[in-house]
């Protein structure tokens, strides 16, 4: 499975709410931390950082359509 990224979130729930969105439309979606800012939060865990949300390369075009709807 080729995973893209679709695009980044603030931290953990804002990604959780992107995920759930593509989730309702049947697009499956993983997030991670960045390494945007590594070091910054010296060695410390949580929810903190920029996330970026991974979906699958063939549900790339469909999950950026959905989330341009939800911006406009």
């Amino acid at each position: 499975m080729d995973l893209v990224r679709l695009t980044t979130a603030q931290n953990e729930i804002e990604a959780e709410q992107v995920r759930a969105l593509l989730r309702l439309e049947g697009i499956e979606s993983m997030q991670r931390l960045t390494n945007f800012g590594a070091g910054s939060m010296d060695g410390s865990s949580g929810m903190g950082g920029p996330r970026e949300i991974l979906v699958q390369e063939q549900d790339l075009k469909a999950a950026r359509a959905l989330i341009s709807e939800e911006t406009d």
